[in-house]
């Protein structure tokens, strides 16, 4: 088949992929995505959908806190709210142990000059989450945070995309990528999609498109376990998260409880197939009723468990890449990537479109996790 020329090709259907493409496209670039399985088959899919700023790490924090402003004005962005609702993100602390851990954490993030978080007593905890155990002592809560539906963002960005022209194209895996000139040459699923700049959003398949490009990026892959309860009366508005325990906690709209906190299953990249270890799950179900007694009896309906891409230091790759000129890599999320979307498109958009961001994105540099290269 001839090849097809564009301007830019998103290698990658997830969120990060499609709001790169959604920039792009309304800056008045020709993108195609290409996606080996279908828009939104895996992280993004998968995710719990956290919008949370709340302990993010600190070089993480100031495109955090841009993308939460995003958050709450995304009707504007993609005509949807995505279900967003800015109930908290509270991390509870069991103990006075783990209260003066949440101390320490409130302590560098305000020597770093942020004033976000928020340090709340029993009583505050209490009024917060009425249901909670008495034993829990404290927590460390930022109040604008909250929780999105990651089916109804996926449609939404998709949709505007789309309606922006971007290309979108399924089933289409990459399996070589070569200069033409002074562009790339895609070739996927038998086609050729030729551009001058590339956007490597291929998450947990995403060091393998770096190779083809030319740079050995390390990066490892994760498999966080979720599951999903049966329908219940309102019990909490807040995401819930403990410290020294895996457990992120949430109610949805339909009463269902969505439980999970990073506990691993297992993956099989190549097969793209991924595996629940139940016994992982029971360790975020106790957690859960020792927090919510009440929810002991409740019947789990669905468990599932997301492929996507870790990095050694769990800090995301956004940025040019060194070696491939047009080439700009965004992945490695680390399990925290769906708050970040609508600000990581936009960065993505800045550097081709513009050849720059006046973002901080320094400690995201692909070179950090690149082999050192000693001078001749």
């Amino acid at each position: 088949m001839s090849a097809q020329g564009f301007d830019v090709v998103v290698i990658g259907g997830g969120l990060h992929g499609l709001s790169a493409a959604l920039y792009l496209a309304r800056g008045g670039k020709r993108v195609v995505i290409v996606e080996e399985s279908w828009v939104g088959r895996h992280a993004s899919g998968a995710s719990a959908a956290g919008v949370r700023t709340l302990n993010r790490a600190l070089e993480e924090l100031p495109i955090s806190l841009e993308a939460m402003d995003m958050w709450h004005n995304m009707t504007a962005l993609v005509g949807s709210d995505c279900g967003f609702h800015a109930h908290g993100q509270i991390q509870v602390a069991e103990t006075a142990d783990s209260a003066a851990v949440l101390e320490r954490r409130l302590e560098r993030s305000r020597a770093a000059g942020f004033t976000h978080e928020e340090m709340i007593d029993r009583d505050e905890l209490r009024r917060l989450v009425p249901a909670i155990a008495p034993h829990c002592v404290a927590g460390l809560t930022v109040r604008t945070d909250g929780a999105a539906d990651p089916h109804k963002t996926l449609d939404a960005f998709r949709r505007s995309a789309e309606e922006a022209g971007a290309v979108i194209e399924e089933g289409c895996g990459v399996t070589a990528i070569a200069r033409k000139g002074a562009d790339w040459q895609v070739h996927a699923d038998g086609r050729d999609f030729v551009a001058p700049h590339i956007v490597n959003a291929a998450g947990a398949w995403a060091a393998k498109i770096a190779a083809m490009v030319g740079d050995e990026i390390a990066l490892g892959h994760k498999a966080s376990l979720m599951m999903v309860t049966e329908r219940i009366a309102p019990l909490l508005k807040p995401v819930v998260s403990l410290v020294g325990r895996p457990l992120s906690f949430k109610q949805t709209d339909q009463g269902t409880l969505v439980i999970g906190g990073g506990l691993q299953g297992r993956a099989d990249i190549e097969a793209q197939k991924s595996f629940v270890d139940f016994l992982q799950l029971s360790r975020s179900a106790r957690a859960v009723t020792d927090l919510f007694p009440m929810t002991g009896p409740l019947r789990i309906v669905r468990s599932w468990a997301g492929m996507e891409a870790k990095t050694e230091d769990s800090l995301p790759v956004i940025g040019p890449s060194p070696h491939a000129e047009g080439v700009v890599h965004a992945f490695g999320f680390s399990g925290h990537g769906f708050q970040l979307v609508p600000v990581v498109g936009s960065i993505v958009s800045d550097l081709i479109i513009h050849g720059g961001t006046n973002r901080k994105i320094a400690s995201f540099a692909a070179e950090r996790l690149m082999p050192r290269r000693d001078a001749a």
